[in-house]
């Protein structure tokens, strides 16, 4: 398959609306198709997931092919929403990256436990997220093979 065109999703879970503003903007450097989709909390995930509340219906809803999840958020945090994306059959497929401001080899042990395929401590330079997000997409969108659609 040429990846090149392909459409990709990322679903990016982060309540801090500076983080966001900056991966989007870092974002603008990946030389991918790649639909971004914004959501604040691990609820918003779920619910995101199983296209329940805004999202249910919308004709613009797509499958995330990579979900980056932040660590500490209102409501349900990272680790509940990876928990909950592990223990259901029909989402565990989908790579899960914790990309978060954590340093702590606790919460780099317990998210691997729980199933993350990678952890990521977010840089605190700018330049620093634009590296980081280019080697991320093009290992995860470019890279490596992808479970199909289902």
């Amino acid at each position: 398959m040429n990846y090149q065109q392909k459409n990709f999703t990322l679903l990016i879970a982060n309540d801090d609306e500076g983080t966001r503003f900056l991966v989007k903007e870092a974002m603008r450097e990946v030389r991918l198709a790649i639909k971004i989709e914004f959501v604040e909390n691990g609820e918003q995930v779920l619910d995101y997931l199983y296209r329940r509340g805004q999202y249910a219906g919308s004709s613009n809803w797509h499958r995330p092919d990579l979900i980056l999840l932040d660590l500490n958020m209102p409501r349900l945090d990272g680790r509940e929403a990876l928990t909950s994306i592990r223990a259901d059959p029909e989402l565990q497929q989908i790579p899960v990256v914790i990309l978060t401001t954590s340093h702590r080899s606790g919460d780099i042990l317990h998210c691997y436990r729980l199933g993350a395929n990678s952890f990521i401590s977010k840089p605190v330079t700018f330049e620093g997220l634009v590296e980081v997000m280019k080697t991320l997409c093009q290992y995860w969108f470019e890279i490596v093979s992808l479970p199909p659609d289902l």
